[in-house]
């Protein structure tokens, strides 16, 4: 009795030690997701709002500013932190599609982490066409794929959903929208659904959401549309409009991003290839340019605009939406760290803004939710995904129906002009991955696995 009464301690500690291992590094890791997310939110709005200030009382300055961030962006980039570059969705997905330990060293690493955020904060500060999303996806999935050194016996499968969970935590944090979390994870990054992870994706999203609203309370990310209950006769003809219009933005943005090669004059290719802080200083050069002519409001990433024109707040020019994808082409182009949701849900807006010239009947808000859904549904090909997002950013439950048949319709119609965007982009990460060598798989802990058997992703 007294031996067992002895022992008693130890074995608590054992079990305690047993459960962090299955489940506190876990969720400590996605409470940090959630954090950094916030943190990262509020360091480019604050960057951003720095930009703004200095543009407003020095209207000229962006033509300094803009092409010098540019050229010191894009040479940090190149000589500290490769992997960084662009979204860093199509860095997961190269990730999760390839030998998990060897990419994820190389793309997830805490010197990418750190990286990702301070360029683009950088960048916004050179008032950038970039959005904080992406990156958050990139950088969830890294904090979470560092914490594997903490198990004792990690293998490819834990880090793999450690990766996923990380990535659709960050998006599900930046947004405030945890039902975009899961659907991103399934539609975009995996391309399937596994029973098995889905326990992890839900407790990560669960968490960082957690830590999302303490920090910021709840709400909506363009805040909540009232579009009453009776929907005009010309709805389904609008959502077709609208989609085959968004669809085809969309589609062109695409292959402009995917076949440089085929538009972008030999000696820019040149420059580009042989000096390539000088080719992004260009590019911020155009960019600033392309501000300074549509007033100040391609700066950025459009949030402010967007959320402008569903409120009625804002006046936009019937332009707004091309200089937009020029803005957002020439910030993508030199390799800049930033995403291109926020951008693209922007543009979508500024469509939207347009066709109410043809659907002058109908609500502007209304439009708008289409023109977001179809245009974010034909940059991305994810049309489930782009229509929850949607959805969940402006409380649009009762546009849910509409907001789908924009999404398949404008995912469509890209189809046409080029490949799903992450998709393909991702694939110049794994050119030249080695192939994993096969490997017994060793125990794996309870919190990453639900299912006993294994389940193949493809």
């Amino acid at each position: 009795m007294i031996r067992a009464l002895r022992s008693l301690p130890i074995v608590t500690v054992r079990r305690a030690r047993s459960i962090w291992r299955r489940y506190g590094i876990f969720w400590l890791g996605a409470i940090a997701v959630g954090l950094v997310a916030v943190l990262y939110a509020r360091l480019i709005d604050w960057g951003y709002n720095v930009f703004r200030t200095a543009q407003h009382e020095h209207v000229w300055l962006p033509l300094l500013i803009t092409p010098a961030v540019a050229a010191l962006s894009v040479w940090l980039t190149r000589t500290f932190f490769r992997g960084s570059e662009g979204s860093g969705i199509p860095q997961v997905i190269a990730v999760l599609n390839g030998p998990t330990s060897a990419s994820g060293a190389r793309l997830l690493s805490l010197r990418i982490l750190g990286g990702k955020i301070a360029v683009s904060f950088l960048a916004i500060l050179g008032g950038f066409t970039i959005g904080r999303e992406g990156p958050t996806v990139q950088v969830g999935a890294a904090l979470m794929f560092n914490l594997r050194r903490l198990y004792p016996r990690s293998n490819s499968l834990i880090e793999r959903q450690l990766v996923l969970a990380g990535a659709a935590a960050g998006l599900s944090a930046a947004f405030n929208t945890p039902l975009a979390g899961i659907v991103f994870a399934i539609e975009e990054l995996t391309r399937s659904f596994s029973v098995r992870t889905s326990g992890v994706l839900i407790t990560g999203i669960i968490l960082a959401g957690i830590v999302a609203l303490g920090l910021n309370g709840n709400y909506t990310y363009f805040g909540t549309i009232n579009i009453g209950q009776h929907f005009p006769d010309s709805l389904a003809v609008a959502v077709v409009l609208t989609a085959i219009v968004t669809g085809i933005a969309g589609g062109v943005f695409c292959w402009l991003l995917l076949n440089t090669a085929r538009w972008i004059p030999a000696p820019l290719r040149r420059l580009h290839t042989s000096r390539p802080v000088v080719f992004a200083a260009l590019c911020g050069l155009i960019i600033a340019i392309v501000g300074l002519v549509s007033g100040g409001t391609t700066f950025g990433s459009g949030y402010a605009e967007a959320r402008g024109l569903l409120e009625g707040r804002e006046q936009l020019s019937m332009f707004y939406p091309l200089l937009k994808m020029i803005s957002m082409v020439g910030s993508y182009l030199p390799g800049i760290p930033g995403g291109i949701f926020a951008p693209s849900l922007s543009i979508g807006a500024g469509f939207g803004n347009v066709l109410h010239m043809v659907f002058d009947h109908m609500q502007l808000p209304m439009l708008i939710a289409l023109a977001m859904v179809g245009y974010l549904a034909a940059v991305t090909q994810s049309p489930i995904t782009a229509f929850v997002i949607v959805m969940e950013m402006i409380d649009g439950h009762a546009l849910v129906i509409s907001l789908m048949a924009t999404a398949l319709i404008a995912s469509r119609v890209s189809r046409f002009f080029a490949p799903p965007l992450y998709e393909a982009l991702s694939e110049r990460y794994m050119a030249h991955m080695p192939l994993p060598s096969p490997a017994p798989s060793p125990e794996v802990p309870e919190a990453l696995i639900e299912e006993e058997d294994a389940e193949p992703r493809n």
